[in-house]
């Protein structure tokens, strides 16, 4: 079964699979070719992708990597430096997408699926949702992003708490922190993140995925930059065919219908 699957406007992909949500390496290669096509898309286009669901197919969003194959592997420093290096190409895209991202959090995500989940715009969670790095528990340290999107979306102090001390972090911590964008009973997480996700993928692409390029060179620039950056967005916007809706929309007193 295919790891990837368009619903409507909802590029929806499957990161793991089995009861304990276990990364799945096919999965990310196709996954991977996926994200890197929608850097080429017509975002206005009949078959356009306007937002991407990350999901898992069993109780667990993702309990990271198979443990036993890195243990069992003869050579363990090329062997995990491997499966990073698909992780992080699957990885690289999915921060860098031209639309948004959502992240369906049931049950645990551990790991590397505490990194894919860090690493969506939104993510979506149940009450008995939990997050742990897991890395320091067998020797390891983290990969996936986690050292750079966690420090950007907690704050540096924190990070090393959570990182250096394992911290499991149930649902009321992640919420408080941010790291859920919305929390519901366990048996709406799926249903809840696939609702934003077309809701947002109804809504005006190029203009949001100016926002996230904008929000993601906030750190690296000064504010004279980004004020440029953002005049020169917003005038983009104003005269592209979302802009030109969305005003003739405010004038006419109607909701834009931007697909």
């Amino acid at each position: 079964m295919s790891a990837v699957v368009q619903d409507g406007r909802v590029l929806r992909c499957r990161i793991s699979t089995g009861r304990h949500g276990a990364l799945d390496g096919p999965a990310m290669q196709e996954i991977t070719e996926a994200l890197t096509k929608l850097a080429d898309q017509d975002p206005a286009g009949p078959d356009g992708v306007g937002a991407v669901l990350v999901h898992g197919d069993g109780e667990n969003f993702c309990t990271g990597g198979n443990v036993r194959d890195f243990a069992g592997a003869q050579d363990r420093y090329a062997y995990v430096h491997e499966v990073a290096d698909i992780f992080h190409a699957m990885q690289r895209p999915l921060v860098n997408s031209p639309v948004p991202t959502v992240a369906a959090v049931r049950g645990w995500a551990a790991g590397a699926g505490m990194s894919v989940a860090l690493a969506c715009d939104l993510a979506v969670g149940g009450s008995s949702t939990r997050m742990r790095p897991a890395y320091p528990g067998i020797g390891f340290s983290p990969d996936g992003g986690m050292s750079w999107t966690l420090p950007r979306l907690v704050g540096a102090a924190r990070a090393r708490r959570i990182l250096l001390t394992d911290e499991v972090l149930d649902a009321e911590a992640l919420s408080g922190l941010g790291l859920l964008a919305s929390l519901v009973d366990d048996d709406g997480v799926d249903d809840e993140a696939a609702a934003l996700a077309h809701r947002l993928a109804q809504g005006p692409t190029a203009a949001l995925g100016r926002i996230r390029g904008l929000l993601g060179r906030t750190w690296e620039s000064t504010l004279d930059e980004q004020l440029e950056a953002e005049a020169d967005s917003i005038a983009t916007c104003a005269g592209g065919p979302e802009g030109t809706e969305g005003l003739t929309a405010f004038a006419e007193k109607r909701r834009p219908q931007f697909h």
